[in-house]
């Protein structure tokens, strides 16, 4: 198996976190997040990471209901991942976030505290979730 870069997205309407993972170590670490105007980010950030990181795969976040329903953010993150698969000719998985943001927050709080919870961080913690869990339904 050769070793895959995966960028990894999580999907918001103000902020989109991100992160950065190797197939090869199952592992991911958080790069930052972006504002987004109604979840229209600055196209030329996301360029710019893709240029900079090359991935074999693009993950991105899906918000489901906690019974695994499809919400309104649902079919934001899926069009926000069908126009990175347009516009920058990657290949583009969706992966269930559920509980990300939570875990997210516990993951943080262990490593450094309240201080430690500034949203940008949480976000891209988020996106290092999302990558993880896609590797392991990998297997």
């Amino acid at each position: 198996m050769t070793a895959k870069t995966v960028l990894g997205f999580d999907f918001g309407t103000k902020s989109i976190g991100i992160a950065i993972g190797q197939q090869l170590t199952g592992s991911a670490s958080p790069l930052t997040s972006i504002k987004a105007v109604d979840g229209i980010p600055d196209w030329q950030q996301i360029a710019a990471l893709i240029e900079e990181w090359q991935p074999d795969l693009v993950v991105v976040g899906l918000p489901l209901n906690m019974d695994g329903t499809e919400q309104e953010m649902t079919q934001k993150a899926r069009k926000f991942a069908n126009r990175i698969a347009g516009r920058f000719g990657v290949k583009v998985a969706t992966q269930d976030e559920r509980l990300t943001t939570a875990d997210a927050k516990a993951r943080l709080f262990e490593l450094g505290g309240f201080k430690a919870l500034t949203k940008g961080q949480i976000d891209a913690v988020s996106a290092v979730l999302i990558i993880e869990s896609y590797f392991e339904n990998q297997y």
